[in-house]
């Protein structure tokens, strides 16, 4: 599993391009299990996790703890346009 893409279930703007191409996009009905959506993508070796901006705030520690791993990359997408 190379890429995954994290958002918020309500959150209808972010990530509709990788969506609309049948990429992993991953809702969440509850923000706070971001972490743990983030350790079970990392188990499953997905090596690069891009996360809305509202995930990223409930994944604070997560994103610190894999900040130095060179096999796992955290991308927080800011702008909803983007992708």
């Amino acid at each position: 599993m190379g890429v995954s893409w994290i958002k918020y279930e309500k959150d209808k703007e972010s990530f509709k391009l990788p969506e609309v191409l049948g990429f992993d996009v991953v809702k969440l009905k509850n923000l706070e299990d971001a972490d743990k959506k983030i350790e079970e993508l990392v188990k499953n070796d997905c090596r690069t996790i891009i996360i809305s901006n509202d995930v990223a705030g409930y994944s604070e520690d997560i994103i610190k703890k894999y900040n130095k791993d060179p096999n796992v990359k955290i991308v927080i997408s800011f702008d909803k346009d983007i992708l």
